[in-house]
């Protein structure tokens, strides 16, 4: 089955990161991969959730997101908890830490280091690029936005237009 997977995972802005996400179509078939199903977990609803292990890493720009200079931007997504998304069909949240290109936590990947405990807090957020008058929802009528850091892959009313119409 084709699904939704949002990677969610912490910026390096300083002194608090943000909270950042991206979504990944991916086909899930339980079937598929028989070592896995010991260790996928049932949700509250008795759909099968995939495991980490067996979902994608993915890059994604660091220095949007104060984690990497522009000549070299690559960081990459590597799932560590996957969670039914209560808010969308055939949808995963998937927690996930910052990488080196070379595979090796990033200096701003304080999850790296903590134990797998279960009881994670997570927030909800969707990239979007929509249009109005022509021009990209949210841009101001004369001019141009801010720069694209706050809002690459951002969270809250000052930095993302237009979620009514996504949903």
């Amino acid at each position: 089955m084709k699904c939704k997977l949002e990677y969610i995972w912490l910026s390096g802005e300083r002194p608090e990161p943000n909270i950042r996400s991206k979504t990944k179509i991916w086909d899930f078939d339980p079937l598929k991969n028989p070592a896995m199903q010991i260790k996928r977990e049932m949700s509250m609803t008795g759909r099968l959730i995939p495991c980490p292990e067996e979902l994608p890493e993915w890059s994604f720009d660091g220095s949007s997101t104060q984690q990497a200079k522009g000549d070299k931007s690559d960081c990459i997504l590597k799932p560590v908890r996957v969670i039914y998304d209560p808010a969308r069909l055939d949808a995963f949240l998937v927690m996930c830490e910052v990488m080196n290109a070379d595979g090796t936590p990033h200096e701003t990947n304080t999850r790296h280091g903590l134990s797998d405990d279960k009881q994670y807090w997570f927030g909800f957020e969707q990239e979007y690029v929509l249009s109005k008058n022509g021009k990209p929802l949210g841009f101001p009528i004369d001019g141009y936005p801010k720069p694209q850091g706050d809002f690459y892959c951002g969270v809250g009313t000052d930095n993302v237009d237009g979620r009514d119409i996504a949903e």
